[in-house]
């Protein structure tokens, strides 16, 4: 790169953590997707992630398939709280006919350990997970979506306001990343494409 004059428009950054897990470090908190597999949509992972426009801070939440990596819903706000939190899974719930029996993985942040949350995920009788205090490699799947959105989006364009921010995310992961983005433990294929022949593979058998 350097003989070519290339060099890279990505800034090494250190992320740190936005979630706030201190009312949380006794209870029970497990972690029921460590060391499994599963079918699509029987697991899910979420986290939220900080970013900025030219009017101040913005934060993101996302939900995210473990199996096709097919990012379900997001949501967009200048407060990173419950409110982030519950509009992201209302969102994912109407979108997507979910099994009662899935797994809802995340830290264990205020915002995800919050009554209201609880209160919504056993209303749609899903199962709890959560990282352990410290361990953001335990929720994989949400951190290394985070990290491609950033390099390839965020980093790369000054956002006017929030709006601006929602309609290029909107615009990344609905028109690109879901569809379009290959992905090698797909097979190289887009999150929907793997899904569709895993569907017809799944009709072949039964």
């Amino acid at each position: 790169m350097a003989d070519a004059g290339l060099y890279s428009t990505l800034r090494c950054r250190h992320p740190k953590s936005l979630t706030d897990s201190r009312l949380a470090r006794q209870g029970d908190y497990p972690n029921l997707v460590k060391h499994q597999s599963f079918k699509p949509f029987e697991a899910l992972s979420s986290d939220i992630t900080q970013t900025t426009t030219s009017e101040g801070k913005a934060y993101i939440c996302q939900i995210r398939d473990l199996t096709s990596n097919l990012v379900l819903a997001h949501q967009i706000s200048n407060h990173m709280d419950t409110d982030l939190v519950l509009a992201t899974l209302k969102q994912a719930h109407q979108r997507w006919a979910l099994p009662e029996t899935c797994i809802f993985h995340s830290n264990r942040g205020s915002q995800y350990t919050a009554k209201a949350v609880t209160k919504l995920v056993n209303q749609y009788h899903w199962q709890r997970s959560f990282s352990a205090l410290g361990k953001p490699g335990d929720n994989a799947w949400s951190e290394s979506f985070f990290a491609i959105m950033k390099k390839e989006l965020i980093y790369q364009i000054q956002f006017k306001d929030i709006n601006d921010l929602r309609a290029q995310v909107f615009a990344y992961i609905e028109t690109f990343y879901n569809r379009v983005r290959v992905q090698a433990r797909l097979d190289y294929l887009a999150p929907v494409a793997w899904l569709s022949l895993y569907d017809q593979a799944s009709q072949k058998v039964a």
